[in-house]
C-alpha cells in the first residue's frame, strides 16, 4: 500500500507521532489513521473500506515484520499503532442518541464485531513478535494499544443496548487474547499489575478515558460510565489509593447525575472506594465529609434500590467519620453521622406506605442499632413508634418487613433495657397482636415464615420479660386462662418456661 500524499495535512492535526516511521509499512498505517481522520472518510462506506484496507495489510505478508527491524527503522511505529488501535476503538463506540431511540444499536453492534476482528488479528501479530527473539518493539508497541483495546473489549463485551450475541463474542475473545499476550492472569492483574515491577495499565485507561469523564462529555458516549465502573471495581487494595484523585471526581460525577440509574451506579462507585482505600486518605482534605453529604442527599429520593445502595455505603463510611470523635468521659458523647441518618431514617419510615421502601428501611435498621448500641437510647422514642406501626402492617408472604422490625426490637431490649420497663405494655400490646394475628393468619404466607415470626416475636415477649423483672409472665397468666388458640398458647407457654428457668439478673 503506497504512503498517503496527504501526510503533511493529517501531521498538521497533531493526532500523528512528530517523528513519522520510515519504513513503507509504517506509511500505510499512517495512511490508514490519515484516512481514519479526514472528513470524507466520516461516512459509512468510506469508513468500511478503511477498515477492509486495514484487514488487508494486517493479513499482508510483509505485516508479519511488523516489529522487526533496528530503533531507526521502527521510529514512530508504535504510537502509529496506538493511534489507529484509538481510532478503532472510537469508530466502534455507540453514539450519544435521543431518549426512546435505539435505531442505531444494531449498526453499532455490526462495527464492534468488524473492529474487534481486526484487533485479533493485530494482537495476533503482537503475539506472534512476542514469540519471536528478533522483534524487539513488541512490547512498545502492545503499551501504546493495550489500553484503547481494554476499553473497547470492556465496551462490548457485557450485554447492553449496543450489543449483539456476535459482537459479545468477538469482544469477550479479545479481552482474552489481551490478557494473554501481556502475560495477565486476570483482568485485575492486567490493571494493577501483577508485581512490584509490572505497574499495570490502570493510569493510562485512566488517561484515556478522563477527557470523557467530565461534566460537559460524559453523556456523549453511554459506555463511558460503564467502562469506568467495571474497571473501577477490579482495583482493590492496596492498588486503590494511589488513583483516589482520578477516580472520586467521576464517581461523585455520575452519582450526582438526576437519573436513578446513574446515581445507583456511582454510589456503587462511592461504596466501592469507601472500602478499598485507608481511612487517612479518605479524611485527608475532607474527602469523607463529601462522600457523607453526597451520600446523605440521596437519602430523600423515593427510590428503594438507590435508598438500599446509599445505606450500605454509609454504614460503611461511619467508621472512618468517627475516626475524628473524641469523647470525654465527663461530658455527654457526642452526636454522630450515625445518629443524623437514622434520624432521618426514622421520619421517613414513620409516614411510609409503599411497601418496597417499608421493606428497604426495614432491612437496615438492625444494622444502625448495631452501630450505636446503648446510644439508640437518643431515638427511642420514634424507634417505638415505628416498630408498633410496623408490626401492624402485613407485608407480603415472604413479610420481610416485620421480621426486620423484630430482629430490631430484640437488638432494642438487648441494648436499651434500663428504658424498657416504662414502655412494657405498649410493646406487649403489639407482640401479642402480632402474634394472633400470624396464628389465625389465612393468605398465602407459608407455613414456615410463619413459624418464624411467631418464635422471633416470642423471643421479643422472652426478653421483655427479662427487662421488666418477670413482669410479662405475670400478665400472660392471664391470658392463658382464655385464650383457646394452640398456637398463641404454645408461645405464651414457651415465655413462661424460659422465664422461670432462667434468672432475671442474667440480662
Amino acid at each position: 500500500m503506497e504512503p498517503s500524499s496527504s501526510q503533511e495535512s493529517a501531521a498538521g492535526q497533531g493526532s500523528l507521532p512528530a517523528e513519522w516511521p520510515s519504513s513503507a509499512l509504517g506509511q500505510a498505517f499512517s495512511q490508514i489513521l490519515h484516512q481514519f481522520n479526514s472528513q470524507e472518510s466520516r461516512r459509512g462506506k468510506a469508513r468500511n473500506t478503511v477498515l477492509q484496507d486495514l484487514s488487508a495489510l494486517l493479513e499482508a505478508k510483509e505485516c508479519d515484520k511488523l516489529f522487526e527491524g533496528s530503533d531507526n527503522s521502527l521510529r514512530g511505529m508504535p504510537e502509529i499503532l496506538g493511534q489507529v488501535a484509538k481510532a478503532l476503538e472510537k469508530h466502534a463506540a455507540p453514539p450519544r442518541e435521543p431518549e426512546g431511540r435505539g435505531d442505531r444499536h444494531a449498526e453499532v453492534a455490526e462495527k464492534a464485531a468488524a473492529v474487534g476482528l481486526l484487533f485479533l488479528k493485530l494482537l495476533r501479530k503482537v503475539e506472534a513478535a512476542r514469540n519471536s527473539l528478533v522483534c524487539p518493539a513488541w512490547k512498545t508497541g502492545l503499551r501504546h494499544m493495550a489500553g484503547s483495546i481494554y476499553i473497547f473489549a470492556v465496551t462490548h463485551s457485557s450485554e447492553q443496548p449496543w450489543t449483539s450475541a456476535r459482537s459479545l463474542v468477538i469482544a469477550g475473545q479479545v479481552l482474552a487474547l489481551l490478557l494473554q499476550v501481556t502475560e495477565c492472569g486476570s483482568v485485575a492483574g492486567f490493571l494493577h499489575g501483577e508485581n512490584e515491577d509490572d505497574k499495570g495499565r490502570f493510569t493510562a485507561i485512566m488517561g484515556l478515558l478522563k477527557p470523557e469523564l467530565n461534566k460537559e462529555s460524559w453523556k456523549n458516549n453511554p459506555a463511558t460510565k460503564y467502562v469506568f465502573s467495571w474497571t473501577l471495581q477490579k482495583v482493590t487494595r492496596p492498588w486503590l489509593s494511589h488513583h483516589l484523585e482520578r477516580i472520586l471526581p467521576p464517581s461523585l460525577l455520575i452519582s450526582d447525575d438526576y437519573q436513578t440509574e446513574n446515581k445507583i451506579l456511582g454510589v456503587h462507585c462511592l461504596h466501592h472506594i469507601v472500602l478499598n482505600v485507608p481511612a487517612a486518605d479518605l479524611l485527608q482534605y475532607n474527602r469523607a465529609q463529601v462522600l457523607y453529604h453526597a451520600l446523605f442527599n440521596h437519602l430523600y429520593t423515593p427510590e428503594h434500590h438507590l435508598i438500599q445502595a446509599v445505606l450500605l455505603c454509609l454504614l460503611d463510611l461511619f467508621p472512618i467519620l468517627e475516626k475524628t470523635l473524641h469523647w470525654k468521659g465527663d461530658a455527654a458523647r457526642p452526636t454522630t453521622h450515625c445518629d443524623e441518618v437514622l434520624q432521618l431514617i426514622l421520619t421517613h419510615m414513620e409516614p411510609e406506605h409503599r411497601l418496597l421502601l417499608r421493606r428497604t428501611y426495614a432491612r437496615n435498621l438492625p444494622a444502625f442499632v448495631k452501630r450505636l448500641g446503648i446510644l439508640t437510647v437518643r431515638h427511642l422514642k420514634r424507634l417505638e413508634r415505628v416498630i408498633i406501626s410496623y408490626l401492624e402492617v402485613y407485608d407480603g408472604p415472604e413479610e420481610e418487613a416485620r421480621l426486620k422490625i423484630l430482629e430490631t426490637l430484640k437488638l432494642l431490649l438487648q441494648y436499651t433495657w434500663p428504658r424498657v420497663s416504662c414502655r412494657l405494655v405498649v410493646l406487649l400490646k403489639a407482640l401479642l397482636k402480632l402474634i394472633c394475628d400470624v396464628a389465625g393468619d389465612s393468605s398465602l404466607t407459608p407455613g414456615p415464615i410463619k413459624s418464624t415470626l411467631l418464635e422471633e416475636a416470642t423471643d421479643c415477649l422472652i426478653l421483655l420479660d427479662h427487662c421488666s423483672q418477670g413482669q410479662v409472665k405475670g400478665l400472660l397468666a392471664k391470658i392463658s386462662q382464655s385464650c383457646e388458640d394452640s398456637k398463641v398458647m404454645n408461645c405464651i407457654r414457651k415465655v413462661q418456661q424460659v422465664s422461670e428457668s432462667t434468672p432475671y439478673d442474667a440480662t
